[in-house]
């Protein structure tokens, strides 16, 4: 039974609940179940979270520009959270606009609201070492590495470059 006096609260518990079973469906690759449950938590109380984690989805599922849509949903939805401008940096990389992911990739290691600072950091690199700005690409490896020394993809590609300067 819905509780009257804090409906909001429950319509919350809902959408989180969505979320949860979605994200589990998700990892367990079941991605038309987790779309659906995405959708339905986004149709419950729409977050930042549900579209970021249902672009993510789509990404899996090989489409990228549904995926940058529910980014830029997310963005309007919580413009602090970073998660959805690293992504949508990544998507871009996917695609091969290396360029056009630089701002998204920038915007995301100065968001307000972000636990993994060192994935934008990484991508960054990335970009910078697709276009032979070794020094670039070096000093973003390094920045994601200082943030997560167990960050192995970055520690590797952090030492490729610098086995290329020696």
């Amino acid at each position: 039974m819905p509780n009257m006096e804090h409906p909001e609260s429950d319509i919350r518990q809902q959408a989180l609940q969505y979320f949860r079973q979605a994200y589990e469906r998700q990892m367990n690759g079941e991605l038309d179940e987790a779309i659906a449950l995405y959708t339905r938590s986004i149709e419950a109380f729409p977050t930042a979270e549900a579209y970021t984690f249902r672009g993510w989805t789509h990404c899996f599922k090989e489409d990228l520009n549904r995926a940058i849509a529910d980014c830029l949903e997310a963005i309007k939805v919580d413009p602090d959270f970073g998660n959805p401008y690293n992504d949508i940096g990544a998507y871009l990389i996917q695609l091969g606009k290396w360029d056009e992911a630089i701002p998204w990739l920038e915007q995301a290691t100065s968001a307000k609201r972000y636990e993994s600072y060192y994935f934008p950091h990484f991508n960054l690199g990335r970009v910078y070492e697709h276009k032979h700005d070794w020094k670039k690409a070096k000093k973003y490896y390094k920045q994601a590495v200082e943030m997560n020394p167990q960050y192995v993809i970055a520690l590797r590609a952090l030492k490729r470059l610098e086995g290329k300067w020696n």
